[in-house]
């Protein structure tokens, strides 16, 4: 061969070097194992277990593993030896189960908590944006870890699953709860919930027409409470009518004519939900100082920073504080109460999710797979990853979409 032909081959060569080639698409490695750890939840006021021992039954027959911290769901009357008979490792310490590739929690981790969790691994459990702090965020993004909050995962449909399951049971306990302080052994009016012939029946307000209304509504209509219903969406104020089927009292929230309605209730109950990452307040201190001596506010939405003004956060321990002679019960994590009912919710919720999980070939791949998964996102391999977080902790916030083009 010629030393030309061989200069000109050459040049072809490196030409060609630089044009844009096609590759192929990566394809799907099928079904991949997960390693999944359920810690001992840390806070005394903390009942529910991530998974329940049917979901942990599922989950090993599908070719799983999953460890749980012995006594993890006694709180939630779900004994080491249900879970040990399901499928489940039970070790010793918090810090084993830590160790999992995808951590299920309820409550948030504590900074001591999340120094256990391995690098880049993933963790699914609450957030809680009224009790969270910046530092919690920094310490997820040091260790390149995915966080899932609850209350960010969505559906197909664009609802809120385990808020609107967690919500079902604080909706049917709020009124549960108003009874019980309505009471004069309780400090209470001393007046019954409800109403009994030839007495007017007990005013309840409810903020917001969501979940936790609709289910409040039913209970407060079967015992014959006057309600009325606020809120600045109509769509959900004609929902909340339909669901319930019952003609009640609706308004959009003008401060005038709430002021009004709150200064005659015997009970206040705050169910508005988060938007662009906090509640906003809509009840003012001063509403509060008008309301009756010994009625009852009830601040469902305290987990987000809550909706009126007069709220500050309280436990189960000891849940409720006296302000303006009006008792306020501000618990986070009221679905905690009923914990074996909790606790089978989220089991429902999180088994088909982590079968799916495991089908598409790993977390990753579940995330940029789907959209709906995707909106749980809040820290991604050491960014922050949601908006309104980044702009109520003053962080730096990367869009995950962009992210997704960049990994193809």
């Amino acid at each position: 061969m010629t030393e030309p032909f061989k200069s000109g081959l050459s040049a072809l060569a490196q030409e060609t070097a630089l044009y844009p080639k096609e590759q192929l698409l990566k394809i799907k490695e099928g079904n991949q194992s997960l390693f999944i750890g359920v810690p001992k939840e840390k806070s005394l006021h903390e009942n529910r277990v991530a998974l329940k021992p049917e979901s942990v039954d599922v989950l090993v027959s599908n070719g799983h593993r999953v460890s749980v911290e012995k006594g993890a769901g006694v709180s939630a009357n779900y004994s080491d030896q249900e879970y040990s008979a399901a499928g489940a490792e039970i070790v010793l310490t918090g810090e084993e189960a830590l160790r999992a590739d995808i951590i299920m929690k309820v409550e948030p981790p504590t900074l001591q908590e999340i120094e256990h969790i391995r690098k880049g691994k993933t963790l699914i459990s609450a957030f809680q944006t009224g009790r969270q702090t910046a530092a919690f965020i920094q310490k997820l993004n040091a260790k390149h870890i995915t966080a899932i909050g609850y209350e960010f995962i969505e559906d197909k449909v664009g609802g809120l699953p385990l808020v609107r399951a967690m919500s079902e049971i604080a909706g049917s306990s709020v009124m549960l709860i108003a009874a019980e302080y309505l009471n004069a052994s309780n400090g209470g009016k001393g007046v019954i919930l409800g109403g009994i012939t030839g007495v007017p029946p007990t005013k309840v307000v409810i903020l917001g027409a969501g979940t936790v209304a609709e289910y409040g509504a039913r209970a407060a209509l079967g015992l014959g409470v006057d309600i009325q219903i606020f809120d600045n969406h109509i769509y959900k104020l004609r929902r909340l009518k339909h669901a319930i089927a019952q003609p009640v009292y609706t308004s959009t929230i003008d401060p005038g004519t709430l002021a009004q309605a709150i200064e005659n209730a015997d009970v206040l109950i705050g169910a508005i939900r988060a938007e662009k990452g906090r509640t906003k307040i809509v009840v003012t201190e001063e509403m509060v100082a008008n309301m009756k001596p010994g009625s009852v506010v009830i601040d469902v939405s305290i987990d987000q920073g809550g909706c009126i003004e007069s709220s500050e956060l309280t436990n189960l321990r000891k849940p409720v504080f006296v302000k303006h002679d009006v008792i306020h019960y501000c618990v986070p994590n009221i679905a905690s109460r009923f914990p074996r009912t909790a606790t089978n919710a989220l089991g429902n919720i999180f088994t088909p999710i982590l079968n799916q999980i495991s089908e598409l070939g790993g977390v990753d791949d579940m995330i940029f797979s789907h959209k709906w998964f995707m909106k749980g996102i809040y820290c991604y391999r050491g960014a922050l990853t949601n908006v309104h977080l980044a702009r109520k902790f003053n962080l730096k916030f990367k869009d995950l979409n962009l992210l997704m083009a960049a990994r193809f």
